[in-house]
């Protein structure tokens, strides 16, 4: 997931993509579903060899390789029935039942893998495509229009494997910045303490006091599921310059070495910080254990009064609807970045992108029929497939009707502006299941169009991600794939570190000095180099150089 699991609506909203392949006309680009007549007797195939939907059942099995995932129901939502009814195109989940790594080796253990395994570009999904179970993609990728088009040479050369070739189909891939981390305020409470200014770390803590005072019934800051990094995360950001979410690697750049995060100064500040809320009750007390649903809960009934986390848009753009029925005036509005004072606000990120987007789908061999899987990942990355997910079924009564002229372009309708709680909650289930996003043409469509209607008829989440959450997000791309193989010395190390890590961290929000925090981040640190963090981080800085290098000699 990233940072754990973002859900995905976020990625809804946010998704950026490689635009244009060395400046090729997209008008020329086809769709992977016209489909006239039969080619040399076989049914399932175009004139020009592609396959072709509609004609037999294409029955699939999906497992998404994440814990806490599970896929709605296909069929249940209108854009999965809508390709489910003219597609033919079922497919049936695989749950990972609470334990994702336990669900894999079972599978494996079947010797009958899954159609598609969707998840991280991981060790898990190495050791499948070292042991020969994930099919290459690189003939339809060459066959196929969409990914190869909207992707172009750099993401694609990226996502090779040792062997030369592509095993992955990449998830919101981009060339520009993506993504909803930050923070979101309450209007109504902030409209009633009489708007403050609220920029930097001495700001918000104030602002928590006086919420506190205030509304006693009222989560002062809430952080989401802090046990996965959201919420701490951000206001690690805020402590430091150019802060490209280290956590995740337990370390920070220090000229062109990657240091023990324990002794970084801007995350050390950061960790009294949020300590500090925690001692005050300013921030979500059970932050490490509450669910999902109990943080929608808060936002949905108005008890928050600021809220950041790894993607709040999601949760919040669903509040935010609910909130300003009865009052426009109500509901949730996103701030720029906090910053410590004294910092540069422009180099600030709560949240970072790359240009391989998220995570991948994967075809294994298991597969009766591999090609027909990626024609349909291809036709759900194009233009057709990505509007039919993220705004529903085409038709005068829908959200749009149809593509223009150019085959790229969504005809809108006035639905699109006028039913915005109608269109959230399509969004809101259907982005579940966007497994191959097309981040450039989603937010490039939707904010061109947009920008054409009045401010009050624009959608909520377009709107914040244009005017904020684009704008303060970092490239994190030198960043990709640092982790070791589990069964090496230094994937080993990781492990243990990672143990540490999750201990230390916990125990640091609840440090009941400022001292006291700084002791167990210093005690984490001793025991992280006791068991051979500095090979760890040998190995990530030389798998970070090396992506450099590869970077510049794109």
């Amino acid at each position: 997931m990233k940072n754990g699991f973002l859900h995905l609506l976020s990625l809804v909203v946010i998704m950026s993509i490689l635009a244009a392949c060395n400046g090729a006309d997209r008008s020329t680009v086809p769709d992977s579903t016209v489909i006239p007549e039969e080619v040399n007797g076989d049914r399932n195939r175009q004139e020009d060899g592609l396959y072709r939907f509609g004609v037999e059942p294409l029955n699939i099995t999906f497992y998404a390789h994440y814990s806490s995932y599970n896929m709605p129901q296909w069929g249940a939502d209108p854009s999965s029935k809508w390709i489910q009814e003219h597609m033919k195109i079922n497919v049936k989940a695989i749950g990972a039942e609470g334990n994702g790594k336990q669900k894999l080796q079972k599978l494996i253990a079947s010797k009958k893998l899954p159609d598609i395994i969707w998840g991280q570009r991981d060790s898990d999904l190495e050791r499948l495509r070292g042991a020969g179970q994930l099919v290459p993609l690189d003939d339809y990728i060459n066959k196929y229009p969409n990914l190869k088009h909207w992707a172009g040479s750099k993401i694609l050369n990226l996502l090779r494997a040792e062997d030369g070739k592509i095993y992955y189909f990449p998830n919101y891939y981009t060339n520009r910045p993506n993504g909803n981390a930050g923070y979101v305020v309450n209007k109504r409470i902030y409209r009633e303490l009489g708007s403050p200014r609220l920029e930097t770390t001495d700001d918000l803590y104030d602002y928590l006091k006086q919420v506190k005072r205030t509304y006693p019934g009222v989560v002062p800051f809430e952080t989401g599921i802090a046990k996965e990094g959201h919420g701490i995360d951000q206001l690690f950001s805020a402590f430091k310059e150019d802060n490209f979410s280290f956590t995740r690697d337990y370390a920070v750049t220090n000229g062109d070495q990657m240091t023990s995060i324990y002794k970084d100064e801007g995350f050390r500040e950061s960790a009294i910080y949020v300590a500090k809320l925690m001692r005050e009750e300013l921030m979500t007390q059970d932050a490490l254990t509450q669910t999902e649903e109990q943080v929608s809960e808060k936002l949905m009934s108005g008890r928050v009064a600021v809220f950041a986390s790894a993607d709040p848009m999601k949760m919040a753009m669903l509040a935010n609807a609910e909130l300003s029925k009865n009052n426009p005036e109500d509901g949730y509005f996103f701030i720029d970045p906090i910053y410590k004072e004294g910092l540069d606000r422009s180099r600030i990120y709560p949240g970072t992108y790359n240009i391989l987007g998220w995570n991948v789908a994967t075809i294994t061999t298991s597969a009766e029929n591999p090609e027909a899987i990626f024609a349909m990942l291809d036709w759900m990355t194009g233009p057709e497939g990505s509007s039919v997910q993220m705004w529903g079924p085409p038709g005068p009564d829908g959200y749009w009707n149809g593509l223009k002229e150019d085959g790229v372009t969504p005809s809108f309708t006035s639905k699109y502006s006028e039913d915005s709680e109608g269109l959230a909650h399509i969004q809101s289930i259907s982005g579940d299941m966007v497994w191959v996003g097309n981040t450039v043409f989603l937010d490039q469509t939707k904010s061109k169009y947009e920008a054409l209607l009045p401010e009050s008829k624009q959608n909520w989440a377009t709107y914040w991600q244009n005017k904020v959450t684009w704008k303060s997000q970092g490239d994190a791309t030198p960043f990709i794939n640092l982790h070791p193989m589990p069964d090496s010395e230094q994937g080993a190390i990781y492990r243990q570190v990672k143990d540490i890590w999750l201990k230390a961290r916990a125990d640091a929000m609840f440090g009941r000095t400022n001292e006291e925090v700084l002791k167990i981040l210093d005690l984490a640190h001793d025991q992280s180099m006791a068991i051979g963090f500095q090979r760890y981080l040998d190995f990530i800085t030389e798998k970070w150089l090396s992506n450099l290098d590869l970077l510049r000699s794109e």
